[in-house]
């Protein structure tokens, strides 16, 4: 599974395209990063729709958990991960590499079949002993069959038909744009969308007319950072939701 660096800042570049990276002030901040662990066991690797969609509501289940806000015992971490470069990394894990990942604390979220658990923010160079270990590439998913029609009402991460990237890394931009729609709701919209076990759906946008559509609605955009897989500016994720008026 790839890594992920992602800038939530909007950059002048065409609608899907790329830029040079802009110097960021949030550079000179400490930087921490969320990890990810999705389990892959070899005979019964979860698909890959499932992955990304586990891995953006682990995203969401730790912002909104007890223990990242006030004074839980995450907060602080939450707190300056958030106020440096949003950085996401998925591993994997099966076994006894999961047994161990799923004995720190954190939150395992499961999906259709995927589990994906996410921990506290750490420093990036900072992971603990069980996970560091753990490889960031050599694994890819697929779909076996075309993805089920989402809910009505549930929130839509498109995802830029132009780009190829590693599961890993789509799964870090989901994340990334679960995110940027939480941050957008107010805490109403927020409590409603986590009482209803946060619906949501990742899809691959049908066509670049569509995406470029998108880019320019208004509606939340990740823009990557590109310290891995793809350009710097490279717009990877739209998030839609009916909340969003999208």
């Amino acid at each position: 599974m790839s890594s992920d660096d992602t800038s939530n800042t909007p950059a002048q570049t065409p609608a899907g395209g790329a830029a040079e990276r802009p110097a960021d002030p949030r550079d000179a901040a400490p930087q921490f990063v969320l990890p990810l662990v999705v389990r892959i066991e070899k005979a019964e690797p979860p698909a890959r729709t499932d992955a990304l969609q586990t891995a953006a509501r682990a995203v969401l289940e730790i912002l909104a958990d007890e223990r990242s806000n006030g004074d839980g015992v995450w907060a602080d971490a939450m707190r300056d991960w958030q106020d440096a470069r949003i950085r996401k990394v998925v591993r994997r894990a099966r076994g006894a590499e999961w047994r161990r990942a799923c004995a720190l604390p954190g939150i395992t979220v499961t999906g259709e079949h995927a589990e994906v658990r996410v921990f506290p923010p750490v420093p990036l160079d900072g992971w603990p002993k069980e996970l560091v270990k753990l490889q960031v590439s050599g694994t890819e998913l697929d779909d076996p069959a075309e993805p089920e029609e989402f809910a009505e009402g549930a929130a839509v991460l498109w995802l830029n038909p132009e780009l190829d990237m590693s599961a890993g890394k789509a799964m870090a931009q989901a994340g990334h744009g679960a995110q940027l729609v939480w941050w957008q709701l107010p805490d109403a919209e927020r409590k409603a969308w986590r009482e209803a076990g946060f619906p949501l759906a990742v899809r691959t946008v049908a066509s670049p007319e569509r995406w470029a559509e998108l880019t320019t609605s208004g509606l939340p955009v990740v823009r990557d950072a590109g310290f891995t897989e793809i350009a710097p500016g490279s717009c990877t994720v739209v998030g839609d939701f009916p909340r969003l008026g999208g």
